[in-house]
């Protein structure tokens, strides 16, 4: 799947391994943390275990993020929300103008989901049928195992007791 990773503006990351510059290589050394659509590089979001991003969840807009084809299924569940919002939002929702217009998905940002999509799909498309099927393989592989937390609780699961035990006075 390294092959099929993209930056956000659906460009290969991974052409050839030979055509990485150092400061790339190095930059790559530093890590990543995983975001709601891809992963994100940039050193103070990386070392704070991705609780200080300055954009929050807008990382399509991010120099530091990268996303591979097994998000595909999630950047188009956010490309639905993005739209579903955007009608709700136009249509029913009572609001001022200020508080909606902060609140409505811009239109630059349906653009980039929508491209970033459609340049996966063609690389997809672009594949044999024997690298698509590895493909295949590889995603579904890494999204049964891909948990990304972004500091929700989950529901219906208790938390571990991490306290030490007591002693007896």
């Amino acid at each position: 799947m390294t092959a099929l990773q993209f930056d956000r503006h659906g460009q290969r990351v991974w052409r050839t391994a030979k055509s990485l510059l150092d400061s790339e290589r190095v930059r790559r050394a530093i890590g990543e943390v995983a975001t709601a659509y891809g992963v994100c590089r940039e050193p103070s979001n990386v070392a704070a275990g991705g609780h200080a991003c300055p954009l929050r969840f807008r990382c399509l807009g991010c120099e530091h993020f990268s996303t591979d084809v097994s998000y595909l299924p999630d950047l188009e569940a956010h490309l639905a929300d993005l739209l579903r919002s955007r009608e709700r939002l136009m249509s029913a929702f009572e609001a001022d103008d200020w508080a909606r217009a902060q609140a409505m998905p811009s239109e630059e940002e349906i653009r980039r989901v929508r491209r970033l999509i459609q340049r996966v799909k063609s690389d997809l498309d672009d594949l044999t049928p024997e690298e698509r099927a590895q493909i295949e393989q590889a995603v579904s592989l890494v999204r049964r195992s891909r948990t990304v937390l972004l500091g929700m609780p989950r529901i219906g699961q208790p938390l571990p007791d991490v306290r030490p035990p007591r002693t007896a006075p």
